[in-house]
């Protein structure tokens, strides 16, 4: 992969993988750390990644690994919760109260739960996707929709119902 190829890339699919990093960890500073790190290790590989099947599902899971391992290393998972992304202001717009319900919705669920729904429903992938990405039989993947689904309906249909109908969970 050619510098400007990886400009391209990078320029292409930066703000959708913040958008769906975002949505799996519910910190918007750590998914822009993350996604920016997961980056600069693809640099390093370029050559590599036009031979591999997708270089924004690597980028994805190398993003995801990198969080779960900075939640690790902090020693609590909630403290990754509560970090505030103040600052950003200025280089990043402010997600949209949408996407604030949305991400508060998804907080509900437990880790796994939230990472396949964020996976399948926001990023497009189909079960079978979902589950090569996340090491998990496509049976559970299946299960993990279903009881994400039943989880979130309740928080979200009352989003909508406060959005006055404009659909901003959705």
């Amino acid at each position: 992969m050619t510098e400007e190829e990886f400009q391209e890339l990078y320029a292409h699919s930066v703000t959708r993988l913040v958008g769906q990093l975002y949505l799996m960890t519910g910190d918007l500073h750590e998914a822009q750390d993350v996604v920016q790190e997961a980056f600069v290790r693809a640099w390093g590989r370029r050559s590599r990644l036009v031979r591999d099947a997708g270089p924004e599902a690597w980028l994805r899971t190398v993003a995801w690994r990198l969080a779960v391992s900075r939640w690790r290393r902090r020693g609590r998972a909630a403290e990754a919760w509560r970090r505030h992304a103040g600052g950003l202001a200025g280089t990043v717009p402010a997600p949209g109260p949408g996407t604030v319900a949305l991400v508060a919705a998804l907080r509900r669920l437990p880790d796994r739960q939230r990472r396949v729904a964020v996976l399948h429903y926001v990023c497009d992938l189909s079960v079978e996707q979902v589950a090569a990405e996340t090491g998990i039989s496509s049976g559970t993947v299946k299960t993990h929709l279903s009881r994400a689904r039943t989880a979130l309906a309740p928080h979200l249909s009352a989003t909508e119902e406060a959005d006055d109908g404009r659909g901003a969970a959705r």
